[in-house]
């Protein structure tokens, strides 16, 4: 079956939520753009987007819509050359408006699983939840005589517990994107033991379409995004316990946070990222990801506590951050949830009694001075070199939060979760967007 064939009928599990809508994205364009060459013309492309909710379905057409029609305006000239037989059609908008229909069309909603029955390849992005998985993928293999492919877009769980749990007999393959689907350019690769090799170059030719840049990584739990994110919580989280020996518990979260974003040149510190991705997300990950890593401990009392008070933190429908560990106003955090007091503290109230406490540090660049500047090697070898002489309490936290992520990141080699430093680098870059990769020689 070729390419193009394997496309014809696609299936994804999952389309409403915030990863499956990416995905279901991705897909109907690259159907489209596919079944619109002359060679393919009058052959049939349905794409089924399957979820739980009518309601959840009808917001995700809404969403298509709208950013189909973003992508389409994008690339008028290609879409030209695609509709040169089309004398109807004259003006860049009928063009537009002819394909954000037809895009849309390929697209089919559905409530039912029976509707996966029928297709060739399944990209899954429900609940990480294994059980749930194996259930799923099992019902479907065994209605489906095309002997469909899965793509799980799981992002910890082990794809050949999955494959073998499935009995699918090599027909999976882990293509992890990274959120959101549509925007982020880097996409995990992760073989089950079995894996068919034509699933593998099948999902490489498909990366390749989307113009992803793919790292592979070794079939282990968490695999290399969540591998060092998950023990870089498990690092911040003892750091702040160590810290409410001598400060209040926010203070502790407020420093411990703001040394992870602005003394390390990061997007956003490391609890504001937590709630990006979800307090019972990220506890959840951690349990999946123990249970195959045995006498490590990655479990965070910490984010038990959290979650105790119902703090979970995740995005709306629409993208926005719920409030989390931090309470956030206009995107911006501007509270920490007191866990003694079980209500959000102002970060107002106690920044100016908090950061004296840091001592005297060098002044960081911003992240965004740095993210994408050709100088930045010469910019950040100069400021560690001030951090790495610097004394104080704010000094210290860096240093053993840098080394401790670089350490991290060398681990996740030797335990053969990522098959190099360079892989490791590439995730932390182009997955969480740092600045640097933590495998380097700005510090000792």
């Amino acid at each position: 079956m070729t390419y193009e064939e394997r496309l014809q009928h696609v299936s994804v599990l999952g389309a409403a939520g915030k990863m499956g809508s990416g995905i279901l994205l991705l897909t109907a364009l690259e159907m489209a753009d596919i079944s619109l060459k002359p060679e393919n013309k009058g052959k049939a492309f349905v794409l089924n987007a399957i979820d739980v909710s009518d309601e959840a379905l009808a917001g995700l057409m809404r969403y298509m819509k709208v950013q189909v029609l973003k992508m389409a305006e994008k690339k008028a000239g290609m879409l030209r050359t695609l509709y040169a037989d089309r004398n109807d059609l004259i003006e860049n908008y009928d063009i537009i408006d002819e394909y954000v229909f037809y895009v849309l069309s390929l697209v089919r909603t559905s409530t039912r699983l029976e509707a996966a029955y029928d297709s060739r390849m399944i990209f899954e992005a429900i609940k990480e939840d294994p059980e749930l998985k194996i259930s799923i993928f099992s019902r479907v293999s065994a209605n489906n005589l095309n002997n469909p492919w899965f793509f799980t877009n799981t992002s910890s769980i082990p794809i050949t517990q999955l494959d073998e749990g499935s009995n699918l007999g090599g027909r999976i393959i882990g293509f992890h994107f990274y959120n959101p689907p549509a925007v982020q350019k880097l996409a995990e690769i992760i073989k089950a033991k079995s894996t068919l090799k034509e699933v593998e170059a099948f999902a490489l030719a498909y990366a390749k379409n989307l113009r992803k840049i793919v790292v592979p990584a070794y079939d282990k739990a968490g695999f290399i995004g969540n591998g060092h994110f998950m023990r870089d919580i498990l690092h911040a989280t003892a750091e702040v316990d160590k810290l409410c020996k001598e400060m209040p518990f926010t203070e502790a979260v407020y420093l411990v946070n703001r040394i992870s974003q602005d003394y390390l040149v990061r997007p956003m510190g490391i609890f504001q990222l937590i709630d990006y991705v979800g307090v019972d997300v990220c506890s959840y990950i951690m349990s999946v990801m123990d249970a195959h890593q045995k006498g490590e401990g990655l479990h965070s009392p910490l984010l038990d506590k959290f979650l105790a008070e119902g703090v979970k933190g995740g995005q709306f429908s629409d993208g926005s951050q719920k409030d989390g560990i931090l309470k956030y106003e206009k995107g911006k955090p501007v509270a920490i949830y007191d866990l003694g007091k079980k209500t959000y503290q102002p970060i107002a109230e106690f920044q100016a009694a908090a950061d004296p406490k840091l001592g005297s540090l060098p002044a960081p660049p911003s992240w965004k001075s740095v993210v994408g500047n050709k100088s930045k090697d010469e910019v950040l070898t100069a400021y560690f070199t001030g951090l790495q002489k610097a004394t104080g309490l704010g000094a210290e936290l860096a240093r053993a939060y840098f080394r401790r992520s670089r350490e991290i990141a060398k681990n996740l080699v030797t335990a053969e979760v990522a098959y190099s430093e360079n892989d490791v680098n590439t995730v932390l870059l182009t997955g969480f967007f740092h600045a640097y990769g933590p495998v380097n020689n700005y510090l000792d």
